[in-house]
C-alpha cells in the first residue's frame, strides 16, 4: 500500500519512501535558496517515487542540484542514473563506493557467507553506471541547510556513509542501521563486512541527534540516540 509521499522530519528535512510506507527510504534537504539535495535513489523505477515526493513539498526536479548516495547497491543506488538524467544533478558519493558507480558494478556483498559469495558471483549483480562528480571523505561537510556532515561508516560497503545534519539534529544511518522490527543490524550476507559494520557504527553513538532516520524502516523522534546506543552497547557485550 502506497503511503504518503513526503513525511517532514525536521524544517526543511523529508523523508520519502521509495518502496512502501518505509521499507525504502531516500530523504530530502531544501537549502535557503530553495535547491534540493537528494539523498539516495532506491532501485532503478523509483525515480517517479521521488519527484512526486518532491512535488509533495512543493518542488520539482529542476530544483536537485545534488545526489547524494550512502552505498552502492542497487536499492539505493540503482535510480541514480535515472534521476541523474530527470534532474540533470551530479552525483556524490564517499570515495570507497564512486568506482563501483562509475563502473556500473554493486558493492560487493559478505564473501564470509555462502550466500554471499553466490550473490556476488550472479550476473545480475549491475546496475546503471552513472558518473560521481566529487569522491566524500570522512568529516567533510557539505553546504546543506547549514551543515550535512559525512560519516564514513565501512562494513555495509566500503564507501559506506551516514549523514548528520547538525542544525536540525537528524541523523541518516544509511544501512549501518535498519529499523525494521526495531533498531536492529543489516542482515549480514549484505554487508561487505559485517564485523567491521559493528565496529564503525559506534560513532552513531558518539555524535549528538534528536532524530534517527533510517534508509530502511521509519524514523524516531522520541529518545532516538538512546536506542541506537541500546544496541550499540549489546554488540559491545557480545
Amino acid at each position: 500500500m502506497a503511503g504518503t509521499p513526503a513525511i517532514r522530519l525536521a524544517p526543511n528535512v523529508w523523508r520519502i519512501p521509495t518502496l512502501g510506507r518505509a521499507l525504502i527510504n531516500s530523504y530530502a534537504f531544501v537549502d535557503p535558496d530553495g535547491g534540493v539535495t537528494v539523498v539516495d535513489c532506491g532501485v532503478s523505477k523509483a525515480s517517479p517515487r521521488i519527484v512526486s515526493g518532491l512535488a509533495t513539498i512543493g518542488k520539482s526536479p529542476r530544483d536537485v542540484t545534488r545526489i547524494l548516495l550512502t552505498h552502492v547497491h542497487a536499492d539505493h543506488a540503482g535510480g541514480a542514473s535515472a534521476l541523474a538524467r530527470v534532474t540533470g544533478a551530479p552525483v556524490v558519493a564517499h570515495a570507497a563506493d564512486a568506482g563501483f558507480a562509475e563502473a556500473g558494478r554493486l558493492a560487493p556483498f559478505n564473501g564470509a557467507t555462502l550466500t554471499g559469495r553466490l550473490i556476488n558471483r550472479l550476473p545480475g549483480g549491475r546496475m546503471e553506471p552513472v558518473e560521481v562528480a566529487q569522491r566524500l571523505a570522512d568529516g567533510d561537510v557539505l553546504d546543506v541547510g547549514g551543515g550535512l556532515r559525512i560519516l564514513h561508516t565501512p562494513g555495509h560497503s566500503p564507501g559506506h556513509v551516514s549523514l548528520l545534519h547538525e542544525p536540525n539534529r537528524v541523523l541518516i544511518t544509511g544501512d549501518a542501521l535498519f529499523n525494521v522490527f526495531g533498531v536492529r543490524w543489516p542482515l549480514r550476507t549484505f554487508c561487505s563486512d559485517f564485523p567491521m559494520t559493528q565496529r564503525t557504527a559506534h560513532v552513531l553513538g558518539e555524535v549528538g541527534y534528536d532524530v534517527a532516520a533510517f534508509t530502511h524502516g521509519p524514523e524516531i523522534t522520541d529518545g532516538a540516540r538512546e536506542r541506537v546506543r541500546r544496541l550499540l552497547s549489546r554488540a559491545r557485550t557480545q
